[in-house]
Parts: C-alpha cells; sequence; structure tokens
C-alpha cells in the first residue's frame, strides 16, 4: 500500500482538509486536477499525492472516463453522522413541515455552503397548484431566489458587496434579468426583513424567504415559501411572514439549545390555505 502524503509536513492536515472544502464547493460537476491546483494553491505533486491518499481512504472517488474527482461515500457517510450533532436539517425539519401545512405551500430548508445556496428540503402543502422551480438538492449561488436572496441580505455589507464583486460577471450572464435589480433587491431586502422573489426568473413562480443565523450570528440557512404568483399577493404576505418569522425563531432556539414555545401569529392563514 503506497503511503502518498508522507513527507509532506506538518501542514498536511491543512492542506488535506481545504482540498476537500475545494472539491465540496465544485459540487456535482466535480473538479479537474488542473482546476483543483489552481484554487489550492497546491503544486500539481502535492495535489495529486493528496488526492491519491484521498481515494485510498474513500473520501474521493475520480471518475475513470472524465478523470474528474467527487467527494466519496465516507465523506457522506461522515456527514449523516455529524447531522445527528449538528445538523440543521433536524432541527429545522419540523418547522419545514409545519409551514407546508399551515400554509398549504412548497416549504424549504435551504444552506449557505461557500458562494451558493444548497436546498435541503422541500416538503409540498395541500394547495393543488404549486411552483415546481425549487427541489432538494438543487443549488443556486447567493441571491437567486428567495432564500438565496434573504441569505445574501444578512451578511455583513462589506461581504456581500465583495460577493457582488467576485461573482457580478457569472451572475450576469447566467441570470441577466436578475442582475441589474439585484443591489436594490438586497436593500430591499435588509431594510423588511425578510426576501421575496416576484417571479424574476420564473414568471409566476414567487417566494419568501428568511434568514436563519446561528448562536455566533452567522448566518448559515433559511427558511423559504414558493407558491404561485396569486398566492403571494399583498393580502397574504402579513401572514405568511408572521409564520416564516415564528419558525424561524423557533429554528433559532433550537440552535441555541432554547426551550421551543409555539406560538400561533397567523390563525388564519391554515383556513386560507384551503380555500
Amino acid at each position: 500500500m503506497t503511503q502518498p502524503v508522507e513527507g509532506l509536513g506538518a501542514q498536511s492536515p491543512i492542506r488535506t482538509l481545504r482540498l476537500l472544502r475545494h472539491l465540496g464547493d465544485a459540487g456535482a460537476p466535480g473538479a479537474s486536477l488542473a482546476g483543483l491546483v489552481r484554487v489550492s494553491g497546491l503544486s500539481k505533486p502535492t495535489c495529486r499525492r493528496l488526492l491519491i491518499a484521498l481515494i485510498e481512504e474513500g473520501m474521493v472517488v475520480q471518475d475513470p472516463a472524465t478523470r474528474l474527482y467527487f467527494l466519496g461515500r465516507e465523506i457522506y457517510l461522515l456527514g449523516i453522522i455529524a447531522a445527528e450533532r449538528y445538523g440543521i436539517h433536524r432541527v429545522a425539519l419540523e418547522s419545514v413541515t409545519r409551514l407546508a401545512q399551515e400554509t398549504g405551500d412548497a416549504a424549504f430548508l435551504q444552506v449557505r455552503h461557500g458562494l451558493d445556496v444548497i436546498c435541503l428540503t422541500r416538503e409540498d402543502g395541500n394547495y393543488p397548484l404549486r411552483s415546481h422551480v425549487l427541489k432538494a438538492g438543487d443549488r443556486y449561488p447567493l441571491g437567486v431566489g428567495a432564500g438565496p436572496l434573504a441569505i445574501l441580505a444578512a451578511l455583513p455589507e462589506s461581504e456581500a458587496e465583495a460577493y457582488l464583486a467576485a461573482r457580478g460577471p457569472q451572475l450576469e450572464q447566467r441570470y441577466p434579468p436578475l442582475w441589474p435589480l439585484l443591489p436594490e433587491l438586497i436593500q430591499e431586502t435588509r431594510e423588511r426583513g425578510y426576501a421575496i422573489n416576484r417571479g424574476v426568473l420564473f414568471k409566476g413562480s414567487w417566494g419568501l424567504g428568511m434568514a436563519v443565523r446561528e448562536p455566533s450570528g452567522r448566518v448559515t440557512a433559511c427558511l423559504s415559501l414558493a407558491a404561485v404568483e396569486s398566492r403571494m399577493q399583498p393580502d397574504r404576505e402579513p401572514e405568511l411572514v408572521a409564520l416564516l418569522a415564528r419558525e424561524v425563531r423557533l429554528v433559532e432556539q433550537r440552535l441555541k439549545g432554547d426551550p421551543l414555545r409555539l406560538a400561533d401569529p397567523a390563525p388564519a392563514a391554515r383556513r386560507r390555505s384551503r380555500a
């Protein structure tokens, strides 16, 4: 058995962990050796040796046809184990389910992953007309959609500005209807405390999103709702926002380990969701 990491020095564990993070940032498309060398700053031989070691441990896999690298099964299993202790999915699942039941619309938990936001959970309500734009596993850049917009707007202003400067060309190319509106949407979201997606990218598909903060104050996730346009008119918005705010508060309390106190700020919401 080869021992490719020996001799790389005390920085080897740090380099390995950073390489895994870069590979995670690459997501479903995978990453090439050249790409990993570029983003990690490692030399090509060092990067290759670390990847070989990670492959041997099941942390990384390589597609034999494309030669691209992906996170491996062992990373997935470790994630499942960690989720039992730290996973916001476990903490927030009840809230997502309750939002779907009480509004009749689709409810989501999304988490920040680097410069993107990943949908972890979707729960559908009982209203027959639904928005099908977002599903579990989908990934969008910060700012694209109600949830990602809520997270972006909740970041420190300097961090949000740095993101727009770095990702601007890509956002402008991939989402031309959204890009010129994004600064104004960020400001509106900060003032309101929640994000509204008025079908900018997908006509007729509207959404509301609200950021979730860790006990440290860091923004790591959001809860959101999506529905057809007729379900998110101004007369219904306050009820939906109140329900979102309630569930965000409950999730944040659970993250702190505080007792949960379930209040119903909008008792009419359930009745109207069936209308």
